[in-house]
C-alpha cells in the first residue's frame, strides 16, 4: 500500500480517511534535486524501512507489522554529507554533524525511516527523511512527512513490509 501525502498538507491513511500532514517548510522538490538542508520534501514513493520508537513512551512497542527498534538517549542520525556514515544511524556524541533522535519535544517518539537516498546514500542529496509526529499547528518540516500521533499510529497499524509513503504535488 502507498500512503499518499500531497503538497496541500493532506495524506490518505488507506482506509478512506484523508488527514492533515506537514511536509517541507520550502515545499516539495523532485528527488533528483533534493539537497541537504533545503527544507524540501522529495517527490516520489519511499518504502517505510523500519519504525523507531521511544520505549519510555511505547513500552510495548508500536502496533505495526513493520520492523521496529527502540531508540536510546545516545542515538543520532548523521547529516554530514562528507562523513562515511551520512544518512545512517550513529551513536552520540558523534564527531560529525548528527541529529539527536531522543528528543524532548516528542517529535521522534515514533519515527518511520523512509527509503530516500539510502541505497546507497549519495552525499548531499538529503538525509533523515522520516515519517514522524507533527508539531502543534503543523508547521513545515525539514523535509519529512509529519502527522498527528493518532494518525501516525493508525497508519503504522495498517502498514506492512513493502508499504510506502508517496509524496506528490
Amino acid at each position: 500500500m502507498i500512503f499518499q501525502a500531497h503538497s496541500d498538507g493532506t495524506i490518505d491513511l488507506g482506509d478512506g480517511r484523508i488527514v492533515r500532514c506537514a511536509l517541507g517548510k520550502a515545499g516539495v522538490v523532485a528527488a533528483a534535486d533534493k539537497r541537504e538542508g533545503d527544507n524540501r520534501s522529495p517527490l516520489g514513493t519511499w518504502a517505510i524501512r523500519q519504525v523507531l520508537y521511544r520505549p519510555d513512551v511505547y513500552p510495548d512497542g508500536p502496533k505495526t507489522a513493520l520492523p521496529i527498534a527502540p531508540i536510546a538517549p545516545d542515538d543520532g542520525w548523521c547529516d554530514a554529507p562528507g562523513d562515511p556514515n551520512y544518512n545512517r544511524p550513529v551513536k552520540l556524541p558523534y564527531p560529525a554533524s548528527a541529529e539527536r533522535m531522543w528528543r524532548d519535544d516528542g517529535v521522534y517518539d515514533l519515527v518511520g525511516i523512509l527509503a530516500h537516498n539510502d541505497d546507497p546514500p549519495v552525499p548531499g542529496l538529503g538525509s533523515a527523511i522520516f515519517l514522524h509526529l507533527a508539531r502543534e499547528g503543523y508547521p513545515g518540516t525539514e523535509g519529512c512527512v509529519a502527522l498527528a500521533r493518532a494518525d501516525i499510529e493508525a497508519l503504522l497499524g495498517k502498514a506492512a513490509p513493502g508499504d510506502a509513503i508517496g509524496i506528490s504535488e
